[in-house]
């Protein structure tokens, strides 16, 4: 299948369609990786393309680039779609490439979208022929490929991850397609308010296709007045389906919301904590933004009175990741409502806190001699190491010894509290500190 098939009238195809960057100059977003002199680039103006697999959330360019390679390239290019194809369909294409290879030497890309969902027998099909060179595969998915693809597949291909795009991005793409008369909706002489395009492009979150296909609703469904089609953010709400919330990202509703999430996490309060979180996803805040809030709090506001905390909110960070929106809400709640719930102490903070403000107002302290390394040539004979007490030769393998340098002994940092854990590490510390000296 052509990736030009099915083309009949353009005016009927839908907008987001219609506005699909022609090359890389049109193209929008993913700078990192399609910018001036980046290899993908590189690899498209020169038709150098080797076996790539694109990865990356739902309109953010995937199939598009695979559009602009098949405008540029000088290679056959066959497009297929994992969810209706099946390896005859493969092992076809595969054939008619083998022949043009052997008696035109021309190359043959082919194009598979969603290509996470071909199970292992069709992807294995695949793999000969790619290995062989015989077709140069490029793969679209949301998935992790290195979870959802098969490992020979993906050890034979470049991958490369997009990224949401940015309401900056998102905004340009809707101009564009408002001022575009041969594409667009040039002619349709649209005004759209700054706040109905600045709420377009942040509920869109990052998706391109999701913000067009709003915008063509906004403009089909909005009769003509005084000769123009305006798009206000009553409209914008309508057609996206969504009420606006008075939410800058860069401004202090922004640092205000997260405030009030931290705090109420850190006030026990899970319930205000879920309802700032919910805010702050329908406003399309980031989630990584979220869950490296999340992961401080977990290390200054519970600490050891709960370890679990921080290995819970890393764990969120990873799934949100994996799975993206809207199912990353799920675990974002959980991660949430657990630390809310959690018992709190902030004495890891204060201790390291503590340290610092010791170093940085006293002066340079040598390692004692009893504490450095006594492993290399030569230590011995410098006394490195002399006089150290393993710990393990000791009962409960410990011992009393000084760690601190010179002049600091006895300096205290970290005072555990009676929360969680906490109550358990003092107590043992008390044991420790109460324990008779070992010759």
């Amino acid at each position: 299948m052509d990736l030009f098939s099915g083309i009949d009238n353009k005016s009927e195809k839908p907008l987001a369609d219609r506005m699909r960057p022609r090359d890389l100059e049109e193209f929008v977003g993913q700078e990192k990786i399609v910018g001036p002199g980046r290899l993908l680039r590189r690899s498209i103006e020169a038709d150098k393309i080797t076996s790539l697999i694109f990865y990356g959330p739902p309109g953010t360019g995937k199939t598009t680039l695979a559009y602009i390679i098949a405008r540029t390239t000088k290679s056959d290019f066959q497009q297929i779609n994992a969810v209706t194809s099946g390896v005859k369909e493969i092992r076809e294409i595969i054939r008619v490439a083998a022949e043009k290879k052997k008696f035109y030497q021309k190359k043959t890309i082919l194009f598979i979208d969603e290509i996470h969902r071909f199970n292992k027998s069709q992807q294995d099909a695949l793999l000969p022929a790619v290995e062989k060179g015989t077709v140069v595969l490029i793969g679209a998915t949301t998935e992790n490929p290195y979870f959802e693809v098969n490992p020979p597949l993906v050890s034979r291909s470049r991958i490369f991850a997009l990224e949401a795009l940015n309401e900056d991005h998102i905004k340009k793409i809707i101009k564009d397609a408002i001022k575009d008369k041969e594409r667009g909706l040039g002619v349709d002489n649209v005004d759209i308010s700054e706040d109905a395009l600045s709420h377009l492009a942040r509920v869109a979150q990052g998706d391109a296709r999701s913000a067009l296909n709003a915008l063509e609703l906004a403009v089909l469904t909005t009769p003509k007045k005084e000769g123009k089609i305006k798009i206000d953010l009553e409209v914008a709400e309508e057609s996206i389906q969504k009420k606006a919330i008075v939410y800058d990202k860069d401004g202090d509703n922004h640092y205000d919301t997260i405030s009030a999430y931290i705090k109420s996490i850190r006030g026990s309060d899970p319930d205000a904590a879920l309802y700032w979180l919910a805010k702050m996803l329908y406003a399309g805040e980031d989630p990584k933004f979220i869950c490296r809030r999340l992961i401080i709090h977990a290390a200054e506001d519970i600490g050891l009175a709960d370890p679990q905390a921080l290995q819970i909110a890393v764990a969120t960070a990873h799934a949100v990741e994996r799975v993206g929106l809207p199912e990353g809400r799920i675990p974002l709640a959980e991660a949430t409502v657990y630390l809310a719930t959690a018992p709190k102490s902030n004495a890891v903070y204060k201790a390291i806190s503590a340290a610092q403000e010791k170093l940085a107002g006293d002066r340079v302290r040598n390692v004692p001699v009893h504490l450095k390394d006594a492993s290399y040539k030569g230590a011995e004979k410098l006394g490195h190491g002399k006089g150290y007490k393993y710990p393990h030769d000791y009962p409960g393998a410990h011992v009393k010894q000084d760690y601190l340098p010179p002049g600091l002994e006895g300096n205290r940092f970290y005072y555990p509290t009676e929360m969680g854990l906490e109550k358990e590490i003092k107590e043992r510390l008390e044991t420790w500190k109460n324990q008779k000296d070992e010759k």
